[in-house]
C-alpha cells in the first residue's frame, strides 16, 4: 500500500515536471507591470543604444533636409541599424519629397544712412525664393501680425520689406502654445505681404531667448503665382530688437538682404520602417516614430534625431528585456515632416490601401529633454483607461497625462478607434534650439534622452498588453 502511494506521488511529480518543461514561460515569465517597466528603465539607462545612434546621426551625417544627400545617408544608416537589431521585418517605403537648397550663407544689414550699416543675422525660410541678383535693399515697415497689413493698405506697403515682429508670448508656460501664437507670420507672412505689393519679408525668429541665432522653418506661398513670390527670411531675436529700435528713431532706414536659395523638382526618398510581429494579434499594429529629416542649419539632434533614436530604442528594449509583444510593434522614421509632411501622409495612405488596423500610434517630436508624460488624441473611454496606468509611471516622475494633440506625422492615421499620443518632455529650452544652428548633439543630455525612450517603451507595452477601450468594445 505504501509502495503504491509512493509510486503515485512520483508519477504526479513527473507530470508536474513535464508540464514545467513544456510551458516554462507560462510559469516563470509572469512579471508584474511594475517589474516590466523597471526593466525598461534599467536597460535604457545602463545599456542604452539611443545616444550612440544620435551621435552618429548628428556628428557623422549632420543636417538632413528632405531631398538632400544627408537625408539619404540617414535613411541607409537607420535601415542598417534596424536590420542589425534582428527585427522580424525592415523595409523602405518610397515617398516623393520636395527639394529646396539654401545656397551660400545669407547676408543682411541695416543702413541708417549711405555708408553707415549694421550687419545682422538672417537665414532664408524653407521654401523661399531667392532675392534678385545683387540682393534687395529698400525701406522697411514693421508690423506685429498679418492682420495689420489690411489696415496699412497697399500704399504703405508697396515696394517695401514687411518686418513681422510679433514675439513668442513669454508668460505662457506651454512653449508650444507660445509658438503657435506667432508662427502664422512665418508660414503665411510672405504670401499675405505679396498681395499688397511688398518686395520681401523679414520675420522675427520663433525663439524665447534674445540671441544672435536666426531660426528657419517652413513657409508657403499658397496659390501665389511663381512670378509674384517674394523672398522671405528670419532674423535673430537680438537683431529684430535692434531693427525695431532703429525704426522707432527713423522710419526711413533701409534694409538689405541677399539669399540664393533654390527650389528643384521633387525627388524620391523613403520612410524607414521596422517591426516585431505580434505573437497573438499580428494584424493589430502599434506604431512608434519620429521624423528623420531635419533643417540644415544644425544637425537636427533635438528636432528630431532624438525622437527617431528613442523610437528605435523602444523595439530594442522589447527584445533586450525578452518581452514578446502580442501585437505588431512598428517603428517608422518619417521623411519630410519639416517642409511637407509627405512621409506621414504616405504612410497613412499605404496603410489604408492595405487595410491595416492601426490601434495606437506614438510620436516623439518635442526634443530629447526630460520626459514629463504624454498627450493623447483619443476618446474619453480610452483616456480613462490610460489614466488608470498613471501610478506605474510615478516612480519615474512621469505625471503629465492630458487629452490634446499627438504628433504631425501620425496625425494622418487618425480615425475611429485609433489612439494617438505624443511624448511630452519639458519644453522650456526646446525653442532655444528649434530650427537653429545650435540644434546640435552637445545640447542633448544622455540621461534625459534615455529616460524618454524607456517612458515610450513603457506606454507601448501597456497598450500592447491591455489593448484599448475601442478594442474592448469590439470584443464586447
Amino acid at each position: 500500500m505504501i509502495f503504491k502511494q509512493l509510486s503515485q506521488q512520483i508519477l504526479l511529480m513527473k507530470s508536474f515536471l513535464a508540464l514545467l518543461f513544456l510551458f516554462p514561460l507560462a510559469i516563470i515569465a509572469q512579471v508584474s507591470d511594475e517589474e516590466q517597466l523597471k526593466s525598461f528603465y534599467d536597460t535604457s539607462l545602463l545599456e542604452g543604444q539611443s545616444y550612440e545612434w544620435l551621435d552618429h546621426l548628428s556628428n557623422q551625417i549632420g543636417g538632413r533636409l528632405s531631398g538632400s544627400y544627408n537625408a539619404e545617408r540617414a535613411v541607409r544608416y537607420t535601415e542598417s541599424e534596424l536590420k542589425n537589431m534582428g527585427l522580424d521585418r525592415v523595409w523602405l517605403q518610397p515617398v516623393m519629397v520636395p527639394k529646396w537648397t539654401r545656397g551660400p550663407k545669407e547676408y543682411a544689414y541695416i543702413e541708417s544712412k549711405p555708408g553707415a550699416v549694421n550687419a545682422v543675422n538672417i537665414c532664408a525660410l524653407g521654401g523661399s525664393v531667392a532675392t534678385p541678383d545683387g540682393g534687395l535693399k529698400t525701406g522697411v515697415i514693421e508690423v506685429k501680425g498679418i492682420e495689420e497689413l489690411e489696415k496699412l493698405g497697399r500704399e504703405a506697403i508697396q515696394g517695401k520689406i514687411v518686418f513681422y515682429n510679433r514675439p513668442m508670448q513669454a508668460n505662457l508656460i506651454n512653449t508650444f502654445e507660445a509658438y503657435g501664437g506667432c508662427v502664422d507670420q512665418r508660414y503665411s507672412g510672405a504670401a499675405e505681404a505679396a498681395k499688397y505689393g511688398a518686395a520681401g519679408v523679414i520675420v522675427r525668429s520663433m525663439n524665447l531667448r534674445i540671441d544672435d541665432l536666426p531660426h528657419t522653418g517652413s513657409m508657403s506661398y499658397g496659390d501665389l503665382p511663381a512670378e509674384k513670390r517674394i523672398p522671405a527670411a528670419a532674423i535673430s531675436t537680438q537683431d529684430a530688437e535692434l531693427l525695431s529700435s532703429m525704426l522707432a528713431l527713423d522710419d526711413s532706414i533701409k534694409f538689405y538682404f541677399n539669399q540664393k536659395c533654390q527650389v528643384f523638382p521633387d525627388v524620391q526618398s523613403y520612410n524607414v520602417i521596422g517591426e516585431i510581429t505580434g505573437s497573438e494579434f499580428p494584424g493589430q499594429i502599434i506604431t512608434v516614430g519620429g521624423h528623420l529629416d531635419s533643417w540644415d542649419l544644425g544637425d537636427g539632434a533635438h528636432d528630431d534625431g532624438a525622437g527617431c533614436v528613442q523610437s528605435m530604442e523602444v523595439l530594442r528594449l522589447f527584445k533586450e528585456t525578452g518581452y514578446r509583444p502580442k501585437r505588431t510593434i512598428r517603428v517608422v522614421l518619417f521623411m519630410n515632416e519639416e517642409n511637407g509632411l509627405r512621409g506621414g501622409r504616405k504612410y497613412a495612405e499605404v496603410a489604408k490601401e492595405k487595410g491595416e488596423q492601426h490601434i495606437f500610434a506614438l510620436e516623439s517630436d518635442a526634443g530629447g529633454f526630460t520626459p514629463r508624460g504624454f498627450s493623447f488624441d483619443c476618446s474619453d473611454a480610452d483616456f480613462e483607461r490610460i489614466q488608470s496606468w498613471k501610478s506605474l509611471f510615478e516612480p519615474y516622475l512621469i505625471h503629465y497625462f492630458e487629452q490634446g494633440g499627438s504628433g504631425a506625422d501620425i496625425g494622418p492615421l487618425k480615425g475611429e478607434g485609433v489612439v494617438l499620443a505624443g511624448l511630452r518632455p519639458d519644453t522650456q529650452r526646446y525653442f532655444d534650439h528649434h530650427h537653429a544652428a545650435n540644434d546640435t548633439f552637445e545640447h542633448v543630455n544622455r540621461r534625459e534622452l534615455e529616460l524618454g525612450a524607456a517612458t515610450m517603451a513603457s506606454l507601448v507595452y501597456l497598450i500592447d498588453k491591455y489593448g484599448t477601450a475601442s478594442l474592448q468594445k469590439i470584443k464586447g
